[in-house]
């Protein structure tokens, strides 16, 4: 399944490479949220509040009344996940939150799930250089991604995996590490990260991945016709 991508930054919607240079930015939303209408599912990352840079959450309560949302950016306690539901996101994308000292919160994660329900926790295990990277990518583990799901899985009902290393490049993805983190946990598996072609979204889908795609879409190189 093709799940479109749509990052918030000051009320707009913004491509970044690597996470950092801004490359495409859409003052108005409402063309892409009517181009999105018809997915099943729409993943909202809110890129202020993952900074801590204040938000856009009246932008983000109004995107989740249109589309299916799952929504992530600045999820690091129970009361924020649970208002971000109550504004009407399907599910909530955690991620840094779920690491201290080098490893898996396994007490952060077990009260988080029990707070909001595993079944809409998106766990979100971002991998640089072959290790899991928090803090806006800029804080590298030393734990794979293998490692985390693993410790992770019963705390979630899905697993968001980006391959940091090829975000936003429009170079492919790497498929091995994608398939490796879909080897190691029974658990809903969604992949970003590079992800361009068709083929490679025909290639995660039968592998039972599903594919995050933002800037391959925005620039026109993948066409949702």
């Amino acid at each position: 399944m093709l799940i479109p991508s749509i990052d918030l930054q000051n009320g707009h919607v913004v491509q970044l490479v690597q996470g950092e240079r801004l490359a495409i930015e859409a003052p108005d939303p409402e063309p892409w949220i009517a181009k999105f209408a018809r997915f099943p599912r729409v993943q909202l990352i809110d890129l202020d509040a993952a900074k801590g840079l204040g938000d856009n959450a009246a932008l983000v309560a109004t995107i989740c009344g249109r589309l299916p949302c799952r929504v992530g950016g600045g999820i690091r306690n129970v009361d924020r996940a649970r208002a971000v539901l109550e504004g009407g996101a399907h599910a909530v994308i955690v991620g840094s939150a779920l690491f201290r000292d080098g490893s898996v919160d396994l007490e952060f994660a077990r009260t988080f799930a029990e707070a909001v329900g595993p079944e809409r926790v998106i766990a979100a295990v971002d991998s640089r250089g072959g290790r899991v990277a928090i803090h806006g990518w800029k804080t590298v583990l030393p734990i794979t991604a293998v490692d985390a799901v693993r410790a992770l899985e019963p705390y979630c009902g899905e697993f968001l995996y980006t391959h940091v290393d090829t975000e936003g490049l429009m170079r492919g993805t790497d498929m091995n590490a994608i398939l490796a983190v879909r080897r190691a946990t029974g658990r809903r598996v969604t992949a970003a990260g590079g992800i361009t072609t068709r083929e490679e979204i025909d290639r995660l889908h039968a592998a039972q991945v599903d594919a995050v795609v933002g800037m391959a879409i925005y620039t026109g190189q993948l066409s949702l016709d």
